[in-house]
């Protein structure tokens, strides 16, 4: 009699079931992107062995990639459709910014750190995502000259929504962003239809904060 060897999980497969699919992330396209995303190529060589724990990590300049649970559900409660252009602000190590990519048909990301924004631009390059476009500047003043945008995403905790991205977000768009204090917030997804704004309350978390006119002072 032969037995067949069961083969193990990788830890983006445990990732998934585990820190995913086991806390209600269900969206199928949002799933696909995270399996076919390598986290581990977005994080600093001494945490690769950490990429896929479900915790945020260093990279650098005092910012910090989100734990995979926190970066899931912000996408999922996007709603990213493919024909869908998306201003995401804190373009961060870039792994956000290739989820996004995988999904959406033109990501504008914007990173207020050079070396940042250097780095997560040349990551994406090898992985041959072409449907980025970067800018470097004050994220909480949005992108205007490039708005509406269907949807826009901050990965920075700012201390109210900044205006100007309510501005600039596209009839039936959808923002989500976390706000509070420095220390704690709360993630909320707003809503603005030709009636006006609504919003919700997702979960508490805690990010960085979101730095210039918008945010907080450094």
């Amino acid at each position: 009699m032969f037995f067949r060897r069961r083969e193990t999980p990788s830890p983006r497969d445990r990732m998934i079931e585990e820190h995913l699919k086991g806390r209600g992330i269900r969206d199928p396209r949002v799933l696909d992107a995270f399996l076919n995303i390598p986290r581990e190529e977005f994080v600093l060589p001494e945490h690769r062995d950490r990429a896929y724990d479900d915790c945020p990590l260093p990279i650098g300049e005092g910012q910090t990639i989100s734990q995979p649970y926190i970066t899931a559900l912000m996408t999922q409660a996007l709603e990213i459709r493919p024909t869908h252009k998306v201003l995401e602000i804190g373009t961060g190590s870039g792994y956000q910014t290739a989820i996004l990519a995988f999904l959406a048909a033109e990501v504008f990301s914007m990173e207020r750190l050079p070396t940042l924004s250097a780095t997560a631009q040349l990551r994406l390059r090898k992985r041959g995502i072409e449907n980025v476009h970067f800018r470097i500047a004050d994220g909480s003043l949005g992108l205007d000259p490039e708005s509406p945008f269907d949807r826009i995403v901050v990965t920075a905790a700012a201390p109210m929504i900044p205006t100007p991205l309510i501005e600039q977000l596209g009839e039936n768009g959808i923002l989500v962003l976390p706000v509070g204090c420095r220390e704690t917030q709360t993630l909320m997804r707003v809503w603005k239809t030709a009636g006006g704004v609504s919003m919700e309350e997702l979960c508490g978390c805690v990010f960085v904060p979101l730095l210039g006119q918008g945010g907080f002072e450094e």
